[in-house]
C-alpha cells in the first residue's frame, strides 16, 4: 500500500473520530443548547442580509396606536384603554371604505360596567360587520386564579392527522383569557395572538394553531388567511411536517408545531397609519382619505407605542411592534413564504461533506498557505450558499455544526498531517544515518556522535568510551562461503552486538567488516566489561549462512576512553584502532584496551 493511501486512511479514521466526538457532544443538553443559540444568531444575520430582496404585501395596513395617537387618546378620553364605543365608531367609519378585513390585536375581555353603552356599541358594530376579527390569548394560569373557560364550538378547528404537534408544550395551554361573552355570542371570528420567544428573547417562530382542552384553535392571522383564501378551516391537515392549507399554501412546521417566520423588513415595513389620523378622517367624514388608504385592504389595529408594552424583539429589530409580527405572519401565509429548517441529520451530512473536502485539500495540497486558503474558501463558499438558500429557496441550512466540524477536522487533519510528516522525517533521518545491511548507525552518524560526546565530556566532565570491532579473517570467509553468507554473518554479528549493549549505547558500522560502539558516560573498566561480553557472545554463537549451513566466527576488539586515551575524536579512534591492531597481532579473537 503506497503512502498516499495510508495517509488517506489515517485522515479518514481521524475524521470519523472527530466527527463522532462532535455528534456525541451534541447530545448533551448544554452543548446542544449553546450550538442552537449561536445558530439562532446566524439565522438573524442571514435574515438581515436578505432583507433588501424582500417585498411585503401592500394590501396589509396597520392602524397604529403610536406615540402621537396615545397622547391624542389620553387627551381626549383621559385614560387608556379607551371607551369601547370609540372602537365601535372606528369599525363603522372604516367600513365605509370597504376594507377586506379589520383585525384587532387588542383584547376586549370583561365588560366595563361604567361604560356599558360603549360595550354594547362595540358588540353591535362587530355583529353588523362580519369582516371584523377579534383576539383572545391563552395562558397557563392556575385554576385558582382563573377558572379555565369553555370556548364556543364554532371557534374550534378539526385538524386532521395532528400527531405531529398534539403534545407540543409550546402550543398547548391550560387556561384562556376570555373575550366578552356578548362578543362571543355575535361572532366566531376570534383568533389567538400568543407568541413564543426563544431563549434569547427573540421571536423567530409563530404557531398557526393552539391546543386547549383537547381541541385546536387558530392563530388570529391564521383565521384571517383561511378566510382570505376561502379555505374551510376543517379541511386543513398536517402531512410530511407541513400544515396543508390548500394545493398552493403550506406551512412548514417544526416538531413543536410552530412555523419559522420569514421577515420582510425592520419596524415600519408595512404601512403604518396613526390612529389619530383615522379618527380625524372619520370625524371629518374624509371619505377620500379612508378609501385611498383602506379600500380592499387587510387592516390590523394594534399598539406600537413602547408605553403599552407590545414591543417585541425579532431577528430584524429589537423594537418590532407586536401587531406587525401578525402582519408579517399573514404575509408569509399569503406568499407561501415560510422558512424550512433542515433537520439535524442534514446538518450532519453537510458537516461530513465539508470535513471531507477540507481533509482532501489538506491531504492533496502540500503548501500550508494554499491548504489554509482552500479550507477558508470552502467554508466561505458554504456560508454564501446558506445565505442564497435562505434568500431564494427559504431553506435554513445549519452553520454552527458544519463550521465547527470543519474547524475541528481542519485542526485534527493538520495534527495528523504533521504527525505523519514527523514520522516521515524520522524515517528519512533514520535512512540517512542507518546502514542498510546491518541496521546499525552508519559512519557519518558515528562521526557526529563522536564529536558530540567529546564536546559533552570537555564541557561538563565525565567520560565516554569507544569500542572498535573487526570480524577475524572475514575476507577469507567471504572467499570460502560467498558474499551472501558474508552479508548474513554481518547482520547476525550486528544483532549480537546490539543485544549485549545498553539501549543508550550507539552501535555503528565503521566500514566493511569493522563495527563500533560508542558507550556514553562509560569509564574504561566498564567499557572493557562490555567489550568482553560482546566478544564472548559472538564467539559462542553459531551463525546461519545463506546456504542453510552454520559457522562460527570470532572478533578482535579494541577499546579507548576519554579522557584516558585521548581528548578528541581522532585521538580516541586512533587509540582504539591501535588496540584493535594489537589484538590482531596477538592472534586475534580477543579484547585489548591498552597499548605499550
Amino acid at each position: 500500500m503506497n503512502k498516499k493511501k495510508i495517509d488517506f486512511i489515517v485522515y479518514l479514521l481521524g475524521f470519523i473520530l472527530v466527527f463522532a466526538l462532535i455528534v456525541y457532544a451534541g447530545k448533551f443538553y448544554t452543548i446542544g443548547k449553546f450550538i442552537m443559540g449561536v445558530e439562532y444568531k446566524t439565522f438573524d444575520i442571514r435574515q438581515n442580509i436578505i432583507l433588501p430582496h424582500k417585498k411585503n404585501n401592500n394590501d396589509i395596513i396597520i392602524i397604529a396606536v403610536d406615540d402621537p395617537s396615545y397622547e391624542y387618546i389620553v387627551e381626549k378620553f383621559g385614560t387608556w384603554p379607551v371607551p369601547r364605543g370609540f372602537w365601535a365608531k372606528l369599525i363603522n367609519g372604516l367600513e365605509v371604505a370597504n376594507p377586506k378585513f379589520i383585525a384587532f390585536d387588542l383584547l376586549f375581555t370583561k365588560r366595563l360596567d361604567a361604560l356599558e353603552k360603549g360595550d354594547l356599541e362595540l358588540v353591535q358594530a362587530v355583529k353588523n360587520n362580519q369582516n371584523v376579527y377579534l383576539s383572545m390569548n391563552f395562558d397557563n394560569y392556575p385554576p385558582e386564579i382563573r377558572k379555565p373557560p369553555e370556548l364556543p364550538d364554532d371557534l374550534k378547528i378539526n385538524l386532521k392527522n395532528d400527531n405531529l404537534i398534539k403534545n407540543s408544550p409550546l402550543i398547548s395551554f391550560t387556561n384562556c383569557r376570555n373575550a366578552m361573552d356578548e362578543l362571543l355570542d355575535v361572532t366566531s371570528n376570534f383568533g389567538f395572538i400568543n407568541v413564543t420567544r426563544d431563549d434569547d428573547g427573540i421571536i423567530r417562530y409563530i404557531a398557526p394553531l393552539f391546543y386547549y382542552k383537547n381541541n385546536y384553535y387558530p392563530n388570529l392571522t391564521m383565521l384571517i388567511a383561511l378566510n382570505y383564501l376561502s379555505i374551510n378551516p376543517n379541511e386543513i391537515l398536517v402531512k410530511n411536517n407541513k400544515l396543508i392549507l390548500d394545493n398552493n399554501h403550506q406551512i412548514p412546521l417544526n416538531p413543536d408545531g410552530r412555523a419559522i417566520v420569514n421577515w420582510y423588513g425592520k419596524e415600519g415595513t408595512f404601512e403604518h397609519i396613526s390612529l389619530w389620523e383615522v379618527d380625524d378622517a372619520i370625524n371629518s367624514n374624509n371619505l377620500k382619505f379612508l378609501k385611498d388608504k383602506f379600500e380592499n385592504k387587510i387592516i390590523y389595529i394594534g399598539t406600537t407605542v413602547t408605553a403599552l408594552a407590545d414591543i417585541k424583539s425579532t431577528p430584524v429589530s429589537f423594537m418590532y411592534p407586536g401587531v406587525e409580527t401578525h402582519a408579517t405572519f399573514l404575509n408569509n401565509i399569503l406568499d407561501n413564504n415560510f422558512i424550512t429548517h433542515l433537520s439535524f441529520k442534514s446538518d450532519l451530512i453537510i458537516s461530513a461533506i465539508l470535513c471531507f473536502l477540507i481533509g482532501f485539500c489538506i491531504l492533496r495540497i502540500n503548501s500550508v498557505l494554499y491548504s489554509v486558503i482552500s479550507s477558508i474558501v470552502i467554508v466561505l463558499a458554504y456560508l454564501a450558499i446558506t445565505v442564497i438558500a435562505m434568500d431564494f429557496f427559504n431553506i435554513w441550512l445549519g452553520i454552527v455544526l458544519p463550521v465547527l466540524s470543519a474547524t475541528l477536522i481542519f485542526i485534527a487533519a493538520y495534527i495528523l498531517k504533521y504527525l505523519l510528516k514527523s514520522k516521515d522525517y524520522e524515517h528519512t533521518y533514520k535512512l540517512a544515518v542507518t546502514d542498510g545491511l546491518t541496521e546499525m548507525y552508519n559512519h557519518r552518524y558515528f562521526q557526529e556522535q563522536m564529536i558530540m560526546n567529546v564536546q559533552n565530556v570537555s564541557r561538563y566532565g565525565g567520560c565516554f568510551s569507544l569500542i572498535l570491532i573487526d570480524i577475524d579473517f572475514f575476507k577469507k570467509f567471504n572467499d570460502k562461503h560467498g558474499h551472501q553468507s558474508g552479508d548474513a554473518v554481518l547482520r547476525q554479528v550486528a544483532q549480537t552486538i546490539k543485544k549485549n549493549i545498553r539501549t543508550s549505547d550507539i552501535p555503528c558500522r565503521y566500514g566493511g567488516e569493522e563495527m563500533s560502539v560508542i558507550l556514553t558516560n562509560t569509564a574504561k573498566a566498564d567499557a572493557l566489561t562490555v567489550a568482553n561480553k560482546v566478544w564472548s557472545a559472538v564467539r559462542e554463537r553459531k551463525f546461519e549462512l545463506a546456504d542453510g549451513n552454520w559457522a562460527n566466527v570470532t572478533i578482535s576488539v579494541g577499546v579507548a576512553s576519554m579522557p584516558d586515551n585521548g581528548v578528541n575524536p581522532q585521538e580516541l579512534i586512533e587509540y582504539a584502532d591501535k588496540c584493535l591492531y594489537k589484538s590482531k597481532q596477538n592472534g586475534r579473537d580477543q579484547v585489548v584496551g591498552e597499548i605499550d
